[in-house]
């Protein structure tokens, strides 16, 4: 069974920035779209970004003013640089691993964000 692991979360002071990152346990991680998630407290959990296995990512709307999503296929990690980190931007990152090939989706563990003054 596949494992992503992750970390990079924190508290950070508005305005400030924080890079997540996901490792990913698969022997071949180019198999697989690499994709984060976030769920703010009483909110439902919302795509934030994916990157495809040939590095071509895709944000949801509004995300990609201040996010940057990046993988790096030797390391099999993919990585969130967020900026201008909002109050809003608080909660759970979570890092999604899909596979159409080996028919498996994959969800780390989350990592917390805390934004505040």
């Amino acid at each position: 069974q596949v494992q992503l692991v992750e970390s990079g979360g924190g508290l950070v002071q508005p305005g400030g920035s924080l890079r997540l990152s996901c490792t990913n346990s698969a022997d071949i991680f180019a198999r697989y779209v690499m994709a984060w998630y976030r769920q703010a407290p009483g909110k439902q959990r919302e795509k934030v970004a994916f990157v495809t296995a040939s590095g071509t990512p895709d944000y949801a709307d509004g995300m990609q003013r201040r996010f940057t999503i990046s993988r790096d296929n030797a390391k099999k990690t993919v990585y969130l640089q967020m900026n201008n980190l909002q109050p809003e931007d608080t909660g759970v990152y979570y890092c999604n691993a899909d596979s159409r090939y080996y028919r498996q989706n994959v969800w780390g563990q989350g990592t917390q964000v805390f934004v505040s003054s």
